[in-house]
């Protein structure tokens, strides 16, 4: 990136599977790790105007990268992880974990993040994507979010106007790119919260395949139904291609066991997709995002 110099760090042909939760994933022309929101903005204007296409990343916990690589930029939010402490929730950087600001919010007794303490994203992914889990999402707790606007501004939004639904946000549409966001909690006894985190956690570990290369769950659960019960109905836990596998735990995940390449995932889950509507004649949408 000619003439761009910033305080964090810049590599090129960087593998995206060192980027990506499932570890596959060719190599990137520029990967760039901003130390504060300044830099993000200044990359992504640099981008802009060098007709470079970016990828902005948390922890890459929701994406399959191509084997090819991509083309461009792939920039990092990691180093966005301020945060301001309130009576009534957080203000805090995209590149925060999830986990980490369930920790805190507990710690404070501070109630809503209890659903998120095991999901492994950063709080803008999971603003973008609408994460949740065990009848909790994002969209209960985001008050406001900073965006960095397809005009190369900043500009607030409620939470209100991000449109979220299942799984979903406006900003799945592109241009606009979360920097930070306001999340309101509400009082409530730490023990309370940690019985409740502690509860959620027994029952991941319980019914997902933890330790493993993965993104976690690969299809939305359609109306009134779950991805898993459909796909492993059709009989395809344990199934493979090349490196990749449908989890024996749970049959929504697909894990990389060794060596699987995103050709291996992206053959695997069109053989589900095209099983589960042939048998039940329900068409499975993605929840992770296919570059």
């Amino acid at each position: 990136m000619v003439g761009l110099e910033i305080r964090g760090r810049i590599e090129r042909d960087w593998p995206m599977s060192k980027l990506t939760a499932w570890r596959v994933g060719g190599p990137a022309t520029f990967a760039v790790w901003p130390a504060d929101e300044e830099e993000l903005a200044l990359v992504l204007r640099h981008g802009r105007a060098s007709g470079l296409r970016t990828l902005v990343l948390g922890r890459g916990s929701n994406v399959l990268a191509p084997d090819g690589g991509w083309e461009g930029i792939v920039l990092m939010t990691t180093g966005l992880r301020q945060t301001i402490w309130r009576e009534d929730g957080v203000s805090a950087g995209a590149g925060c974990t999830l986990p980490a600001l369930a920790q805190e919010a507990a710690r404070r007794s501070l109630s809503g993040l209890e659903f998120a303490c095991g999901i492994p994203g950063t709080l803008g992914g999971a603003v973008v994507m609408n994460a949740g889990a065990y009848g909790g999402d994002m969209s209960g707790l985001v008050l406001r979010a900073r965006l960095f606007t397809e005009e190369g501004g900043f500009r607030e939004c409620s939470g209100a106007e991000l449109g979220f639904s299942y799984r979903r946000s406006a900003l799945q549409a592109g241009g606009r790119f979360v920097t930070g966001a306001v999340l309101r909690l509400r009082a409530r006894e730490e023990a309370l919260i940690r019985r409740d985190m502690d509860t959620w956690q027994t029952r991941r570990r319980q019914s997902q395949p933890l330790g493993v290369a993965s993104a976690g769950s690969v299809f939305r659960n359609p109306p009134g139904d779950f991805a898993g019960r459909l796909i492993e109905m059709a009989g395809w836990k344990g199934r493979r291609a090349g490196g990749a596998e449908i989890s024996a735990r749970n049959a929504n995940f697909i894990i990389n066991s060794g060596g699987a390449t995103a050709a291996d995932i992206r053959e695997l889950i069109a053989a589900v997709r095209e099983d589960v509507e042939r048998r039940f004649h329900i068409r499975l949408e993605t929840e992770i995002k296919i570059l």
